[in-house]
């Protein structure tokens, strides 16, 4: 995929942004430089490859996220909570309306 003058004037229109030409041709080349890169790494074959917590595990394990459990530590004080609303639902806080 690549863009055009046009396509970057359109984009920055939309983005109500004011752009001369020059600075729109140096974003276009560098959105298309994006494109190509994206289309190279698109292109690798990345089947069996497990996503990683962390980049930089893949080269240095010494430096990677140490992770910790997934576990509840607080007591659910919801209702608590909820016993000064004025109007609750289903363990949800009713408000009135603001859009129409």
């Amino acid at each position: 995929m690549s863009l055009s003058l046009s396509d970057v004037q359109h984009i920055a229109n939309l983005a109500q942004l004011e752009i001369s030409d020059e600075r729109a041709e140096k974003t276009l080349a560098q959105l298309n430089g994006i494109f190509a890169l994206v289309g190279q790494m698109s292109a690798v074959d990345t089947t069996g490859i497990e996503p990683l917590s962390h980049p930089i595990a893949a080269l240095m394990p010494e430096l990677s996220l140490r992770l910790r459990d997934d576990r509840v530590l607080e007591p659910d004080l919801r209702d608590a909570y909820q016993q000064c609303a004025p109007a609750t639902q289903d363990g949800l806080y009713l408000v009135p309306r603001v859009v129409e």
